[in-house]
């Protein structure tokens, strides 16, 4: 098996242990309301107003399910071609926490809304597009997130506040599939790149709408799963990473020192780089799940699914292949621009614009214009280059009225604001020049002043070329065709 349908299996092997790892990721769902109120679910607002009687669990209030949350993890299901369950039933999960009002989370259990699928991860590559492998997803359930608990500015005690409670929550778990923190960190960026393209979920990590749970255990290869240890609400790519690496290197220290792992619950410490035991690890029984009574089975019929199916977007995958065949990118390539959907219309837009030029259109959308936007800390709908002006640039490389070096220029003058490409050229006076009767007769003039190089290149010394080259440019302004000043001097220093 080769190209992308080839799945390469990379197990790290660190001082001869194994790594397995699983991820129990939870997606902020994008709705504007609760799964089970009508309480808003924007970010910022002040602690407990947006609480209210459901979210409190105040008696003689009965939770009602958001249907436009039930559509959003139908439309994650399909797109990692899972299973979607026509009647799936929620349960309460007992467990008592001051964030937690009811004493119980309503969540899904023995059988969720969505089963199976998979993801395709790459790992990256000094070379370009790496190895490729595929991650199962056991499966992704509804499910209502808890409140916050806050232990700062409260003169040693400690705050609570309910505005997230009663958020909606996928949560996706996936099989222990992954064998290194790299994988994981590839897996995670695959899930958010994918929530967010499908817009179930903003994907602000910051902010706590996508975070994660690593399971982490160690193994001799070949031996039975070990015991493994959970790290709770990483929120950013770096703390998966460096939480997961200490985690191995102590359980290894652990098992290398006679000792077994502790089935437990850890935290990351950022500030010191570790992790720290919470609790002991519960296990099912431990939260005494039984359905809820006051929900109904969610029931979903084929026709709500197909209706679903209906609205997906072209996926990243697809993407991907599509600007690999359509306009011969490299692989690499192709992966860079469908990494978010507003990325891939812009590139589309300038190629389209420009009428062709495929290569030259991503080198400038992945190179000088992903400089800026990373510069500027904004994504690339907010652009400071709209698409008619950088293809209106690319036109003048490709036409010839500008060099490649001068286009940066004019590209930093867009940017600045300073007006379309061919306004900068004109207001600049960096038009390049292109008559041969023009170069010619600088050429003649650099060749009559060097006729110690001159001699030097016709003896043999074909590197002196290029200082050549320089000279005309220097001579001209930099505002010479680098293409005719080439052909001219071959001429005149084989004459």
């Amino acid at each position: 098996m080769s190209g992308s349908d080839r799945t390469v299996v990379r197990n790290l092997l660190v001082q001869g242990y194994e790594v397995v790892l699983g991820l129990e990721i939870h997606a902020q769902l994008a709705t504007r309301s609760k799964i089970f109120s009508g309480a808003s679910t924007s970010y910022g607002a002040a602690p407990n107003t947006q609480a209210c009687l459901v979210d409190l669990g105040y008696p003689g209030v009965l939770p009602v399910l958001n249907g436009e949350a039930v559509r959003m993890a139908i439309r994650f299901g399909l797109a990692i071609g899972a299973t979607v369950a026509t009647r799936s039933v929620f349960a309460r999960k007992n467990y008592f926490y001051p964030d937690l009002p009811k004493g119980y989370q309503i969540s899904q259990f023995e059988l969720p809304v969505v089963s199976g699928g998979t993801l395709r991860i790459r790992m990256d590559s000094p070379h370009g597009a790496g190895d490729e492998k595929v991650i199962g997803v056991t499966r992704a359930h509804l499910e209502e997130d808890a409140g916050k608990s806050m232990h700062e500015g409260f003169g040693g005690r400690s705050g609570i506040d309910l505005n997230r409670a009663g958020t909606p929550l996928l949560e996706i778990v996936s099989e222990p599939d992954m064998r290194s923190a790299a994988e994981a960190v590839a897996y995670m960026k695959r899930i958010h790149q994918l929530v967010v393209w499908l817009g179930v979920c903003d994907g602000n990590m910051q902010e706590g709408s996508l975070r994660c749970d690593a399971n982490v255990s160690i193994r001799k290869p070949g031996a039975p799963l070990g015991t493994r240890c959970e790290i709770k609400n990483l929120n950013s790519f770096r703390y998966i990473e460096k939480a997961i690496a200490f985690e191995v290197a102590r359980q290894i220290e652990i098992v290398e020192g006679g000792g077994k792992v502790k089935q437990e619950t850890r935290l990351y410490d950022s500030d010191r780089d570790e992790t720290r035991s919470m609790r002991s690890k519960e296990e099912a029984n431990d939260y005494r799940y039984f359905p809820d009574p006051d929900l109904l089975p969610l029931v979903i019929g084929a026709d709500e699914i197909e209706a679903v199916r209906a609205t997906l977007p072209e996926l990243p995958d697809a993407m991907t292949a599509r600007f690999e065949s359509a306009y011969g990118l490299p692989r690499y390539d192709a992966e860079v621009l469908s990494t978010s959907r507003a990325m891939g219309a812009y590139y589309e837009s300038v190629v389209k614009t420009v009428g062709g030029e495929a290569k030259t259109c991503a080198n400038w959308v992945m190179g000088d214009l992903s400089a800026v936007l990373n510069t500027k800390g904004v994504g690339i709908d907010q652009s400071p280059v709209a698409v008619d002006a950088l293809a209106g640039l690319i036109k003048r490389i490709v036409d010839g009225t500008i060099s490649g070096r001068t286009a940066k220029e004019v590209f930093e003058a867009m940017v600045a604001g300073e007006g379309d490409a061919d306004a900068i050229i004109e207001k600049k006076g960096l038009k390049q020049v292109s008559d041969t009767g023009a170069l010619e007769a600088a050429v003649d003039e650099v060749l009559a002043r060097n006729p110690a190089q001159l001699a030097a290149y016709r003896g043999g010394k074909d590197a002196l070329f290029g200082f050549f080259v320089g000279q005309v440019m220097k001579a001209t302004g930099g505002k010479a065709n680098p293409g005719v000043v080439n052909e001219l001097l071959k001429k005149k220093l084989q004459s």
